[in-house]
């Protein structure tokens, strides 16, 4: 088991079950801003105290009023219960199904209406020294489910040094021969322990994110500080949530 914790919003009627590991090592994983570890590969926040069964999930669920039922980790994929899960949502509950956030390592998926996939980097090199990973499976991932009708959004870790503008700009042009209204999201770095790269500045964000609207009609970005991304309630109401489970 893999899934640990469920979270609701009344206001918004979503509902979102996290998971536990990862199938990336990323260095620079932003989960480490909570743990504070280098980490091991999979485990860069601490492990959960107990995982939730398949039955209490399905029982929580039922239990409030949701629209939408994300899926949020670590990387939500490597739960063994998703499917099981995402056919009770989709075809029980008859709500939309979301991977919150993925590497795109298992897209894409039967009952999943859509996913948020973060793609590392468009250099082979780089891609494997942040996420011991190749690259050419998670593209070709992301193309599948886009094919099969799926809801898909892009994002990409702008890491000065490492990822650098001329990678994100390869990845725009990659989405837009997809189809240019693809939404895609450039987040700024933030500085994690273990980790020696530095925090783009706002010059540098602007320029990025001017980059890939010569590609993509749906470009947006996010630049937080350590203090705002431990906290991102105080920015958007959307993160003021309750646990149910």
């Amino acid at each position: 088991m893999a899934f640990y914790k469920i979270t609701y919003h009344e206001k918004y009627r979503f509902a979102t079950v996290h998971n536990y590991g990862c199938t990336f090592r990323c260095p620079v994983c932003s989960y480490k801003l909570r743990s504070g570890e280098s980490g091991k590969p999979g485990h860069v926040y601490p492990r959960p105290k107990r995982f939730l069964s398949v039955e209490t999930i399905k029982r929580k669920l039922s239990s409030v009023d949701i629209e939408t039922l994300y899926f949020m980790g670590g990387e939500p994929t490597v739960a063994p219960e998703l499917p099981v899960i995402l056919d009770f949502a989709k075809n029980t509950l008859q709500v939309r199904t979301y991977l919150g956030h993925t590497n795109g390592t298992q897209l894409p998926l039967p009952n999943l209406n859509g996913a948020n996939v973060g793609l590392k980097a468009w250099k082979e090199k780089t891609h494997l020294d942040y996420t011991g990973r190749h690259k050419q499976p998670i593209f070709d991932n992301f193309k599948a489910a886009y094919h099969a009708g799926m809801e898909v959004k892009a994002n990409v870790v702008y890491i000065p040094g490492f990822v650098d503008i001329d990678q994100i700009e390869s990845i725009a042009a990659w989405l837009a021969a997809l189809n240019p209204e693809i939404p895609f999201h450039v987040m700024g770095y933030i500085p994690v322990p273990g980790a020696c790269f530095l925090r783009p500045t706002a010059e540098q964000m602007s320029r990025a994110v001017e980059t890939c609207r010569k590609y993509l009609v749906q470009v947006d970005s996010s630049h937080l500080s350590t203090e705002q991304a431990l906290d991102l309630s105080q920015r958007d109401d959307r993160f003021r949530v309750k646990r149910i489970a």
